[in-house]
């Protein structure tokens, strides 16, 4: 089979020998032939058949080549003309054919071998011709498709950088907080070692005062000591560093107690208002970390109202669940659209500008909560304020605990070890037992501890877990290798009480400060307890 196959050449010329010399020397090299005699006639055949070459003699009955070749090059661009002549002997000839619009032309009579190169030369050009026209046919479509690839990787790589500099801005404001939380837990923790002997001072001087007026007096100092307490209770909280304790709390009394840390945080553009359900049960809850949502929730509630509104604080039970109580926060602000709501609790997002907000104030609540088993709801619309609903489990065993709270004092004659860096705190721990019959030897560092230990053989130690020279679960782990069962409380206004359980395990915690009954019954409860 002939490369040249299936290829068609129209060979048109009115002289019937030179027509088939032409004819009869393509079909020789393996074209396929078909002829015209006129101009009219290879315009229908080429209409017909869209040979890709015409043999096109200049001379024609009808029509000129030359018009022939205009006509072809004007309707169909794509067929090679090849013309031929005997008359091409001048430069003029050749210019005029050419302009016409013919691809190249012959000279007649050529020789078979000149004419089947001269065709397979337009072959070749319309071959390249077709390989151009198919790559310019899909330049645009490729250049269109890589300029997709190019902008879908820019995306990519911009998304991903957004998402490294969220991730960076989040790593540097965690970093920020801890170390935030760090100074306030080691802030708490001096401060409860000074609370502790200004308390314990106080509540011995209320009770064993003779003097009405030196009694009131030690009453309202010692109110005022307690107030501090709760500060410091506060700061620990915000470090998130304690373990929380659900007891029985009464709702209405603790939302009571936070009106004027509230009033003085929002200032007064918002009015604060309460709505506190008469009878409520109390809640199963952490005190100290409730009052920090709530006041997280107020906070946010006075950036929602820029330019003032109301902040409604409110309690009731759960008409869908009646094991569960409710604290609402309600503002008259500005309220949040859905796809703000759908990422209120993740932590570090925030809407407010940068310098204004953590983006940690709901999720700091949401964790708190859910600690303590209760749960969040969000009830909001722009324009139209929102509603923060926290849902809490009811206590059930709030006269126990009550009564724990209120039990008296036993007395003792046990000996106890005391160990504790600070005098005032020790001698304050020290009063209270003595004054209840137990032997107390004292102790400031852990190595005068296990000296003391080693000579007098306590029935219990009371151990600072937070000393400056050595740390309370060494001392302790190193007692009990010195008096196997001994009984050990430990005291202390350090602020990581999991740091404490990982060190030290389930072992009797007091957090400093202490009221002298609250002290006295733990050591009581721990001579008690199993050793």
């Amino acid at each position: 089979m002939s490369e040249h196959d299936n290829i068609l050449i129209l060979n048109v010329d009115d002289q019937d020998a030179p027509r088939y010399v032409k004819t009869r020397d393509l079909q020789e090299t393996g074209f396929t032939v078909i002829e015209a005699r006129t101009g009219a006639e290879a315009l229908r055949l080429i209409e017909a058949e869209k040979p890709p070459i015409v043999l096109l003699d200049v001379e024609l009955p009808d029509i000129t080549g030359y018009d022939v070749c205009a006509f072809i090059k004007k309707k169909w661009p794509d067929v090679m003309v090849l013309m031929t002549s005997s008359t091409f002997v001048t430069s003029m000839h050749r210019t005029r054919g050419l302009d016409a619009g013919a691809d190249t032309y012959l000279v007649q009579p050529a020789e078979p071998l000149e004419l089947a190169a001269a065709v397979n030369a337009l072959l070749r050009i319309r071959k390249a011709e077709d390989n151009l026209r198919s790559l310019n046919a899909t330049l645009e479509q490729r250049v269109k498709d890589r300029v997709a690839d190019l902008e879908a990787a820019n995306l990519k790589l911009k998304h991903e950088i957004e998402q490294r500099q969220r991730a960076e801005a989040a790593l540097v404001q965690s970093q920020k907080m801890e170390a935030i939380g760090q100074l306030t837990g080691g802030l708490a923790h001096d401060f409860n070692n000074l609370l502790t002997a200004v308390v314990g001072n106080l509540d011995l001087i209320r009770m064993r005062a003779t003097d009405p007026r030196i009694a009131r007096q030690a009453e309202h100092a010692f109110k005022a000591a307690e107030r501090g307490s709760k500060l410091t209770a506060q700061l620990l909280a915000f470090s998130r560093t304690q373990k929380l304790a659900t007891v029985p709390v009464d709702l209405n009394d603790l939302i009571t107690g936070m009106g004027q840390l509230v009033n003085q945080t929002l200032g007064a553009e918002i009015a604060v208002e309460t709505d506190l359900a008469q009878g409520l049960p109390h809640a199963l809850a952490d005190a100290n970390q409730l009052e920090l949502a709530i006041l997280n929730l107020s906070i946010n509630a006075r950036d929602a109202m820029p330019n003032g509104g109301t902040l409604t604080i409110s309690t009731r039970p759960d008409s869908f669940d009646k094991e569960r109580v409710i604290v609402c926060v309600a503002d008259t602000g500005t309220g949040m659209p859905p796809e703000v709501v759908a990422r209120a609790f993740d932590p570090f997002f925030t809407t407010k500008p940068p310098g204004k907000g953590t983006g940690l104030g709901l999720s700091q609540v949401y964790g708190i909560v859910r600690q303590i088993g209760g749960d969040v709801m969000i009830d909001t619309a722009q324009g139209k304020g929102t509603r923060i609903n926290i849902a809490l489990r009811i206590a059930h065993a709030v006269a126990e605990h009550e009564n724990a709270e209120a039990a008296q004092v036993s007395r003792g004659s046990e000996t106890i070890l005391i160990v504790d860096d600070d005098p005032d705190v020790r001698e304050i721990m020290s009063g209270v037992l003595s004054d209840l019959g137990y032997q107390v030897k004292e102790a400031g560092t852990g190595e005068a501890a296990l000296d003391l230990l080693r000579s007098h053989h306590p029935d219990l130690m009371v151990l600072d877990f937070g000393m400056p020279d050595s740390n309370g679960a060494e001392v302790a782990a190193a007692a009990r290798q010195a008096s196997e069962g001994l009984r050990i409380l430990f005291v202390s206004g350090y602020s990581d009480t999991s740091a404490i359980e990982r060190a030290v395990g389930k072992a009797a915690l007091l957090h400093k400060p202490f009221r002298p009954a609250e002290f006295a019954a733990a050591v009581r409860s721990s001579l008690d307890a199993p050793s």
